[in-house]
């Protein structure tokens, strides 16, 4: 079970892998569309109703991210992201944040630098074992896609 402090106002997120299972479906035309799960969709109504910020930072760049963050007002979104940990310290410096303002949740080791500097982290069963492996790291019971997201979401939103 998750456990997350009251003090949580950001959730910063990757999204290949916690929004979606991980997958880029390609159609015979070459158009490649992702996967995503109700329940984390509504987990970014819930935040957002109950007045949580939240940021995307992705190593990819695709219509998902956009569409999901058009129709949500997502504060911060950032695509195709290489060393995303100079983007999270970007958000943390202009919202004037501390570390136990927000949960990073991440998958992969393009994650690594953030989980790293992130007081809470979350990740994924399907996580690579070097996420797995770092300390302090919490894992959710769902596989990404499949409602990990909305378990953090859950945790955070009694």
């Amino acid at each position: 079970m998750i456990k997350l402090p009251e003090s949580i106002k950001w959730v910063i997120t990757d999204f290949d892998g916690i929004m979606t299972d991980n997958c880029a479906y390609i159609s015979d035309d070459g158009v490649i569309s992702r996967k995503l799960n109700f329940k984390d969709i509504m987990g970014i109504s819930i935040l957002k109703k109950n007045g949580f910020s939240i940021a995307i930072i992705s190593g990819e760049k695709n219509s998902a991210i956009e569409t999901v963050a058009k129709r949500f007002k997502i504060e911060e979104v950032h695509q195709n992201i290489r060393i995303k940990i100079d983007v999270l310290k970007s958000i943390v410096e202009r919202y004037k944040l501390s570390l136990d303002d927000f949960v990073y949740i991440g998958d992969d080791v393009n994650d690594l630098a953030c989980m790293e500097y992130s007081k809470y982290k979350i990740t994924v069963p399907h996580a690579v074992k070097k996420v797995k492996d770092v300390a302090g790291i919490q894992v959710t019971d769902s596989d990404g896609g499949l409602g990990a997201f909305r378990e953090v979401v859950d945790c955070l939103v009694g």
